[in-house]
């Protein structure tokens, strides 16, 4: 047995090896991804860091506005 190449791994999974959109829907908003099938993990991982350091954004603020 072999390991599946990205190209093949793509078109099992129903691609063909183009473009691949993720989109993950929230109560207060959501959040699309669209990327080549090749790079789709790194624009996922850029996309889960940019929402982390905004949410320690956010607690930050919140941390220096309390008395």
């Amino acid at each position: 047995m072999r390991n599946l190449t990205v190209n093949e791994l793509a078109w099992v999974a129903g691609g063909t090896g183009g473009e691949a959109t993720v989109k993950v829907e929230t109560p207060v908003g959501g959040v699309e991804v669209k990327s080549d099938t090749k790079e789709l993990g790194d624009a996922l991982i850029e996309t889960y860091e940019g929402i982390v350091q905004f949410v320690s954004h956010v607690i930050e603020r919140v941390a220096e506005s309390l008395p």
